[in-house]
């Protein structure tokens, strides 16, 4: 197929058509072309006549497609039929203007969730179009990190509340339960046993929202965190995960990660533990993986910081379990949400509010026999790009 071959102004930096008809993609220098290919987000030339031609490295994993197989289509022909892209290209070449369109659903079978959309005319080439799509993904990571923070703010005030207004009076419940029990026959000794276990249950309770409530500032240091998940393997396999199989998929050369090692302990252990009770106990084939990786270019920009936190960092846990029911994976960080029937909902939404407190986010992808907990979390300050030491 032939093309218009665009050539990349470097005095402008601004795609722009030549005289030459050429069966190959837009004509940019080396730079340029490494710029494209550098986003993360699919870009596309699209000709007048609907043609695609060209497109970076990231609108060929968006399409499943190569490059030269993109150029064989009119992008009508990737979309369904009345997908908002289309429209938003013509309102485009109608106006001679930019447009951005954000959660637009594309109605591509391959593609999960929504994607904002950036469409802009090309210099120069009448009803030509630049397209930038991006995944919401991260954008909602993101946006739910900070709805799980605000959600923990809301049961750390009422924490506060309830330690004050309601361990007192129980304390007072209980000791006269205790008091009635020395006079008490059988029967009458059973219910002040009773009203001293549940007065018990509701501290326990109490003190577990307490942990919400604590604004002391974080020990950190730097810490291997192999050593961290060597240690949790070790406690549940001793316990309530001797009946399944662990598999660990590690980066050897992951730097430290900055953080308070009982904390991390703990919500290490936590993850394992209902990624255990997912499995069950009477399933042969049970099956946790413990992974690390390095993941640059992923930041988030927290509250009170001037500059975007880098969270390089990530560890994952993940089960083949029945997985977490489509309606509450939402909401699973969220205070008192729960798929167990004797479960509080608080194990989670304080795991949420610690890797919140280290300055990280957590996320979980679930399918049935593949859930996946993903931690991100910053590296130690004193290291700098890959672990290198700082001199």
């Amino acid at each position: 197929m032939s093309v218009p071959s665009l050539v990349f102004r470097a005095n402008s930096g601004i795609l722009a058509p030549s005289d030459s008809m050429a069966a190959a993609p837009i004509d940019i220098s080396p730079d340029s072309s490494k710029l494209l290919n550098a986003l993360p987000h699919p870009v596309l030339a699209v000709l007048p006549d609907g043609r695609i031609a060209d497109a970076n490295v990231a609108a060929e994993a968006f399409f499943g497609m190569s490059r030269t197989a993109l150029w064989q289509h009119r992008l009508v022909h990737l979309l369904p039929i009345g997908s908002p892209l289309l429209s938003l290209i013509e309102q485009v070449r109608s106006r001679g203007a930019a447009i951005n369109e954000y959660r637009v659903d594309l109605g591509l079978p391959r593609i999960e969730g929504l994607v904002d959309i950036f469409v802009s005319p090309l210099p120069d080439l009448d009803e030509g179009v630049v397209i930038m799509l991006q995944e919401r993904s991260i954008a909602d990571k993101m946006e739910r990190q900070l709805t799980h923070r605000g959600a923990a703010r809301s049961v750390a005030a009422m924490a506060s509340m309830l330690a004050h207004e309601i361990k007192n009076p129980l304390s007072g419940i209980r000791g006269a339960a205790q008091l009635l029990e020395t006079d008490a026959n059988d029967n009458d000794r059973a219910l002040t046993q009773l009203i001293c276990e549940e007065t018990d249950r509701i501290v326990k309770l109490v003190d577990r929202m307490s942990a919400f409530s604590d604004q002391r500032p974080i020990e950190r240091e730097a810490v291997n965190i192999h050593v961290i998940l060597d240690h949790v393997k070790k406690v549940a396999q001793a316990g309530f995960a001797r009946h399944i199989r662990f598999v660990e998929n590690y980066d050897p050369s992951l730097p430290p990660v900055l953080g308070n090692r009982d904390q991390l302990v703990q919500i290490l252990l936590n993850l394992v533990k209902n990624a255990a009770e997912a499995i069950g106990e009477d399933r042969l084939d049970g099956e946790i993986e413990l992974s690390t990786a390095f993941r640059p270019g992923v930041r988030l920009q927290l509250v009170g910081s001037k500059a975007p936190v880098s969270l390089p960092l990530e560890f994952c846990v993940r089960d083949n379990g029945a997985g977490v029911p489509e309606d509450v994976l939402p909401y699973l960080f969220d205070p008192f949400i729960t798929t167990k029937a004797t479960g509080t909902g608080l194990g989670l939404a304080l795991v949420a509010k610690i890797i919140g407190d280290h300055g990280g986010i957590i996320e979980c992808e679930s399918h049935p026999h593949r859930t996946t907990f993903r931690v991100l979390m910053p590296m130690s300050a004193s290291l700098d790009g890959r672990g290198t030491a700082r001199g």
